[in-house]
């Protein structure tokens, strides 16, 4: 097996090159989210709020975060406007409502529930750090949930509280097991793993899920963190993950098609058995990033629409939609998302991918700020 591959999603320019990006050319009249590059978003990430209950130092300041008004966040009826804009004349395929943790707004399954009734055949999915999971899980699959993502980085108690600043691991797995009951799956299970902290876990965490029939995700920590302390070397990279798996299982590229997913998936049996126990991903969004065929369209719990995870650009529809609600103003929004996907970096929110490299800039806002 090997652990040593990188491999780039598009070839790099020199760095000279990409430290100030040329101005988009103008937008030709086109249906759908599509960008100068020819990608086309079809995947929705949806940000509910900011606020979340956990503190992982990949993601949040232990404390001093100052969360958003109420005023300022989409409210109910323009999320599902703003969703109904996207599936019915942008060519939206697919939904994910992430956070912040989206758990913690109190109409969620309202929320879900008038998605569900507009879109009966939309894919609509969530990431969660199971936190409250358990008391939900049932009225989320009622209201139609499709499946959810739920972010846990290990099984371990001691490492659970260091990573996320709250003893809350008890709750989470409650969480899994009434989603499980509940019938929404395909479950998948979402790691970061942090040098010296988890990354001893990873082979324990996988047999876990492969015993539970869900699928582990582990995912290269990004430099998306609030207190700006990520390192590239500091980082634990996707051939590291490979090699830490190695020595209980054998992985197998997975042969079905990615289409455009983060996640690598690999098949996983035991060292010389032919029967597959399943499967992992891995987001390497670092080492081995997929710019290329990315078909992600990213708006925040304030209605920005953010192109690229990395983008340091942000365009308002918030404003937009509460000018007016006729045909001619879904039009302004429409076309507004539109011009914000055809200005959509290359990668990395650059002209060439290269998180950590010297041009790279920081977002400003941490991942809990933009939403997954």
């Amino acid at each position: 097996m090997d652990t040593g591959r990188i491999t780039l999603g598009m070839p790099a320019v020199p760095a000279a090159a990409s430290a100030s990006l040329p101005a988009a050319a103008p937008r030709p009249a086109l249906s759908g989210l599509v960008d100068q590059f020819g990608r086309v978003a079809s995947d929705m990430r949806l940000s509910l709020t900011d606020k979340c209950n956990l503190r992982c130092h990949y993601c949040m300041p232990e404390d001093g975060l100052e969360w958003l008004k109420k005023s300022k966040l989409l409210t109910a009826a323009e999320i599902v406007r703003l969703v109904g804009l996207g599936v019915e004349r942008l060519g939206v395929r697919e939904l994910r409502l992430t956070g912040g943790e989206p758990l913690v707004r109190a109409d969620l399954v309202d929320i879900i529930a008038a998605l569900r009734r507009n879109h009966p055949s939309l894919p609509i999915s969530l990431t969660t750090n199971g936190v409250g999971l358990a008391g939900k899980a049932q009225a989320l699959a009622e209201a139609g949930l499709t499946r959810l993502n739920v972010s846990m980085d290990t099984l371990h108690h001691d490492a659970f509280l260091q990573l996320t600043r709250r003893p809350f691991l008890d709750q989470v797995l409650a969480g899994i097991e009434a989603a499980d009951a509940a019938g929404l799956r395909p479950l998948k299970v979402n790691a970061v793993l942090m040098r010296g902290v988890n990354d001893g876990h990873a082979a324990g965490l996988l047999g876990w899920c492969l015993d539970r029939g869900y699928e582990l995700r582990f995912i290269e920590q990004m430099p998306l963190d609030a207190d700006h302390g990520w390192t590239r070397d500091g980082m634990i990279t996707a051939a590291e993950i490979r090699g830490l798996l190695g020595g209980t299982f054998e992985l197998a590229p997975d042969p079905r098609s990615r289409e455009g997913a983060p996640a690598e998936r690999f098949e996983v049996r035991h060292p010389g058995s032919p029967a597959l126990l399943g499967t992992v991903g891995i987001i390497a969004s670092v080492t081995e990033p997929f710019c290329a065929d990315c078909r992600r369209t990213r708006i925040t719990a304030e209605g920005k629409v953010m192109s690229c995870l990395f983008s340091r650009t942000e365009v308002d529809l918030l404003a937009l939609l509460r000018a007016g609600t006729s045909p001619d103003d879904d039009d302004a929004v429409a076309a507004r998302w539109q011009d914000a996907m055809w200005a959509k970096p290359k990668a990395h929110g650059m002209g060439h991918p290269g998180l950590g490299d010297a041009d790279f800039v920081q977002p400003d806002r941490s991942m809990s700020a933009i939403g997954g």
